[in-house]
């Protein structure tokens, strides 16, 4: 179907990018993996444009010479999105990677997609402003990789996801045409939404070059607190009650035990203590400007949780242990693929539904024979699954499991969920996709991709 990359193609590869064109065999390797199971594809070339004129190029050559092109960023995905499954071209943005300005009047930021995304936020934090979405890789993870994915993060259950921070997108086509996609306004009813259907494609719509976002005032103050629980039905119960009491946390963190003990493992940090009989826990923090606002929150937060059986509620006294705490959070998912190879599942259901999700992991998990240990944005409804091969055959993983994923993924429709909440559906979750959408819809999907790219060159082989 592609054509296989031969010495000509090099040669104009290297014309174009010199030493930023990459074809020996180590580099290749490194490049053939994310953070996805253990999955791996090798690509033919990496190239490593430096401006979007390059890209252009690039594309413009591949689209002519039918050659697949995989977009990349900083590769810690978890759905496959960036690995190239027909060889080709990995594209990577790893040299886009400059903070091109910082608009403090307008409370805009413009920057390439190769930015790691915490950098980006020290940077306009710097400035006293905010730019919310976070995920656990936010120290790694590129802003253009949070583009394709539509990342979330903890922030989410009261700044919403990536989509909602994105004004302008400067995109390149399959062909190589250089557009934007709107304009640097907050408001903007002026034809199809473009910007928002470029983010969350997955890069398979077009390659991001620029990206603009919006930004707020930077909160100045923060409480954290991890409350244990005696049962893990509790903990999801709770999370629903604290909203119903009119509260919006800036964090609300579900972890079953053995995630926050692994992850404690992991980091070698046991500063915090946790019992055997500690099921699961809560992180929840409040942010804002008014520190006698955030604790009368904190009080009804107290006042929700008392309806529920809980040990001793621990208050983050410091920085230092609010940094702790998050830390262990953010690096679960690590600490789960030290333990052992694994899938992870990224289930999402309304947010009184998590209750019910949970114990369908549990009782799908009995009846098939597999350890779960679960852990998300509970705030949000998102609920990380993450399945531990462990001893399991390779029969069982390859065959069976696959069966149990499509319960799994029924049980959350019927609870008005869906099968990925913001890790996205790239290579691993497409076998499932016929379950949250109807054939019309998922032909409309196919038709999108085919107007944006009608030689199917970008990222193939992902989401259909």
């Amino acid at each position: 179907m592609y054509h296989s990359i031969n010495p000509t193609d090099l040669d104009f590869f290297e014309s174009l990018l010199g030493d930023r064109c990459k074809y020996d065999r180590d580099t290749c390797v490194a490049y053939n993996h994310d953070h996805t199971e253990d999955l791996q594809f090798t690509p033919s070339v990496v190239l490593f444009p430096k401006s979007t004129q390059e890209v252009s190029d690039i594309l413009a050559y591949c689209h002519q010479c039918n050659i697949p092109v995989t977009p990349a960023g900083a590769r810690t995905g978890l759905s496959g999105g960036c690995l190239p499954i027909y060889g080709g071209v990995m594209l990577s943005s790893e040299k886009l990677n400059r903070i091109l300005e910082i608009d403090e009047k307008n409370a805009q930021v413009i920057t390439e997609p190769g930015v790691i995304t915490e950098v980006l936020q020290d940077a306009v934090k710097a400035k006293g402003l905010f730019y919310p979405p976070d995920p656990a890789s936010k120290g790694s993870c590129f802003i253009g990789g949070n583009i394709a994915e539509n990342s979330g993060g903890p922030k989410a259950v009261k700044y919403g996801v990536t989509k909602d921070w994105v004004l302008n997108l400067e995109i390149v086509l399959a062909d190589g045409t250089i557009m934007w996609t709107g304009a640097n306004v907050v408001k903007n009813a002026t034809g199809y939404n473009l910007t928002q259907l470029v983010v969350g494609s997955e890069g398979t719509l077009a390659f991001v070059t620029k990206i603009v976002l919006r930004l707020i005032a930077h909160p100045t103050q923060t409480l954290l607190m991890l409350v244990p629980f005696y049962d893990a039905l509790h903990a999801c119960q709770a999370v629903s009650s604290i909203f119903n009491a009119g509260i919006t946390p800036s964090g609300l963190e579900f972890m079953e035990h053995n995630a926050l003990k692994w992850s404690q493992a992991f980091s070698q940090d046991y500063s915090i203590e946790v019992k055997d009989e500690h099921a699961a826990h809560l992180l929840i923090e409040v942010d804002g400007f008014d520190s006698e606002q955030l604790m009368k929150e904190c009080e009804i937060i107290l006042s929700v949780l008392e309806n529920y059986e809980t040990d001793e509620i621990l208050f983050a006294e410091s920085e230092a242990q609010k940094n702790t705490l998050w830390g262990l959070r953010r690096k679960v998912g690590e600490a789960v693929k030290a333990q052992s190879v694994y899938k992870e599942e990224d289930t999402v259901v309304p947010r009184f539904a998590l209750p019910q999700l949970l114990e369908t992991v549990k009782n799908i998990g009995g009846k098939y024979g597999f350890e779960s240990v679960c852990y998300g944005h509970a705030g949000d409804g998102n609920l990380h699954v993450n399945i531990i091969k462990g001893n399991l055959s390779d029969l069982f993983w390859n065959e069976e499991l696959p069966i149990a994923i499509r319960e799994l993924f029924t049980e959350v429709i019927k609870l008005g969920g869906t099968i990925s909440g913001e890790h996205g559906i790239g290579l691993v979750q497409k076998p499932y996709m016929d379950l949250a959408f109807s054939p019309s819809g998922m032909e409309l999907m196919r038709g999108i991709k085919h107007v944006f790219d009608p030689k199917g060159i970008l990222n193939p082989g992902k989401i259909f």
